[in-house]
C-alpha cells in the first residue's frame, strides 16, 4: 500500500485522533504573541484545513500541503462553504515543487516527526529552501523524552531534533507540551520554534 492510500484510508475512515476541530493551541498562541507580520505560509500536513483555515483568518497568504487526497478534498470543501481564500495542495512536502513567493512562516504539527530518520534532513533542507533568511518554523513533535510513554504518535528526542535542524535552523524555544487529541489522555509533544539562520 502506498503512503498516499494509507492515509486517504484513514481520512475516509476517520481515524484522525489529532483532528479536533480547532486551530492548534500553541500555534494561536505564537502567532498571538510572535511578532509575526502578515504574509505568506506553508501548512505542512495541512489534513482537513484547520491550522491553515485559522491562518488564513489571521490575514495570512496560506498553503495548505498534504499527501492525501481525502484530507485536501475537505480542506478545500471546509474553505469554500467558509468563504476563506486559501490554497490546497496534494503532495510529498519532499518532492512538492517550491512555491514562487517568498514564505515568511511554517508550520507542521506532526509532520518532522513522521519522516524516516534518513529523511529527516532532506525535510529540514526543504523547509529551509521555503523560508525567507530569519523565518519560522514551528513544529510539533512526538517526544521521546517524556518518561511517561504511551503508543501515540512517532517521536523523537530533544538530541534528535538539535542534531537535524543544525545547521539551517536555529532553535528559539523547545518546551515539552501536552497536545490536544481526540484521545483520552492527550500525548506529550516539543512545541518547538526554529529560525531560519
Amino acid at each position: 500500500m502506498t503512503e498516499q492510500k494509507s492515509w486517504d484510508e484513514r481520512y475516509s475512515s476517520d481515524e484522525l485522533p489529532w483532528d479536533t476541530g480547532r486551530p492548534d493551541t500553541y500555534l494561536v498562541r505564537m502567532v498571538s504573541r510572535w511578532p509575526l507580520h502578515q504574509g505568506s505560509v506553508v501548512d505542512i500536513g495541512c489534513g482537513t484545513g484547520t491550522n491553515s483555515l485559522w491562518l488564513a483568518r489571521q490575514g495570512f497568504e496560506v498553503t495548505g500541503l498534504d499527501i492525501s487526497k481525502e484530507a485536501v478534498a475537505i480542506a478545500r470543501k471546509r474553505a469554500g462553504e467558509e468563504g476563506i481564500e486559501c490554497g490546497f495542495v496534494c503532495d510529498d512536502f519532499l518532492t512538492a515543487g517550491v512555491p514562487a513567493t517568498s514564505v515568511q512562516f511554517v508550520f507542521d504539527r506532526g509532520c518532522f516527526h513522521s519522516v524516516k530518520e534518513e529523511q529527516r534532513q532532506a525535510f529540514v533542507e526543504r523547509v529551509a529552501e521555503l523560508l525567507d533568511p530569519g523565518g519560522l518554523w514551528l513544529s510539533m513533535i512526538g517526544n521521546a523524552d517524556d518518561p511517561v510513554q504511551d503508543k501515540g504518535p512517532p517521536k523523537l528526542s530533544a538530541h534528535e531534533i538539535t542534531t537535524a535542524v543544525e545547521p539551517e535552523f536555529e532553535i528559539l524555544h523547545l518546551e515539552s507540551c501536552m497536545i490536544e487529541s481526540r484521545l483520552g489522555q492527550p500525548p506529550r509533544f516539543w512545541q518547538c520554534l526554529l529560525k531560519k539562520r
